[in-house]
């Protein structure tokens, strides 16, 4: 509860709007409760860090249909390209604000090098999702293929979300997202020369 407030608190105003006595008033809780669990602002944005981890791969998980350990993977490139441009889609709709903060989140990290271990472990988890669904669907190289099919999402969230055109670009369309899923899955799968 507190991480979802200090989270929803970064997306709407950055990070200078992320204090202790903030995430109290939104999530409702009696003051100080915050800095009891988080003594200090960097443990406050680790919490979140972790929480966008948990929250992410729940919508990966969710889009495939699975349940935690028993996660079921997409059984072709058709059905992995439905899977992500359905993230995609939910990231860039009712997840819009999660995404931003993320975003936030993550140049806090560039900045702070006592951040950047944790925001390096939590993007850790949805890669290695990644890496296990690419494997499934043939990949040589499913660690470096979820590397590169990570930095494609990212910057197709950022450049919808906050790039210098994303206030002029229409609502996401589904059937847009799937066509850029499926070049991003069939490039992420293809061969590299030599191999």
């Amino acid at each position: 509860m507190i991480a979802d407030a200090a989270i929803g608190l970064v997306a709407a105003a950055g990070l200078r709007g992320l204090t202790h006595r903030a995430v109290d008033g939104a999530a409702v809780l009696p003051a100080g409760s915050t800095s009891y669990y988080f003594r200090t602002r960097t443990a406050l944005i680790v919490a979140c860090y972790q929480r966008l981890a948990e929250l992410d791969v729940g919508d990966i998980d969710d889009g495939n249909d699975g349940d935690n350990a028993t996660t079921a993977v997409p059984s072709d490139r058709e059905a992995a390209a439905a899977v992500l441009a359905g993230l995609l889609y939910r990231w860039l709709t009712v997840g819009r604000a999660r995404q931003l903060a993320r975003f936030e989140l993550s140049l806090e990290a560039a900045r702070n090098p006592e951040l950047e271990p944790e925001l390096h472990r939590a993007g850790q988890v949805a890669r290695a999702r990644a890496a296990e669904i690419l494997a499934a669907l043939g990949a040589d190289r499913p660690q470096e293929a979820a590397e590169l099919l990570a930095a494609w999402t990212d910057g197709l969230l950022y450049d919808r979300l906050a790039g210098a055109l994303a206030r002029s670009r229409p609502a996401p369309d589904l059937d847009e997202l799937t066509a850029a899923a499926r070049r991003m899955i069939d490039a992420a799968l293809a061969r590299a020369p030599g191999h």
